[in-house]
């Protein structure tokens, strides 16, 4: 997964963790995609200092995913979910039906 897509994700499920000031600088960088001198320049810091706080925000936000797994839970569910909408497109056979109904079983295990 590309590392700003990635970083999107991880943001999304555990950014809420994040102390207001870690939230507000991480947005800056992922959500408006700002570079580490015009974030820098907005909150009068170092450019070091955006760079080192992206750094700890980056290694906890991969910390809490390492522990609780709930960005690839996510992506599970959804490939499975791309993969039963690719299969219900015709007229399903037996051989269709019992591959929806693995994978359906296969989301329910994830939750």
């Amino acid at each position: 997964m590309e590392d700003k897509i990635k970083s999107g994700y991880l943001y999304d499920f555990y950014g809420e963790l994040l102390t207001e000031h870690q939230r507000s600088v991480y947005e800056m960088s992922i959500v408006e995609d700002l570079s580490l001198s015009e974030i820098a320049d907005t909150l009068s810091i170092s450019r070091q200092g955006v760079h080192d706080l992206l750094k700890r925000c980056d290694h906890q936000l991969e910390d809490y995913e390492a522990r609780l797994h709930l960005v690839e839970k996510f992506m599970n569910i959804r490939a499975d979910v791309i993969r039963i909408n690719e299969l219900t497109q015709g007229s399903p056979d037996d051989a269709t039906m019992s591959e929806i109904s693995r994978l359906s079983g296969s989301i329910l295990e994830e939750l």
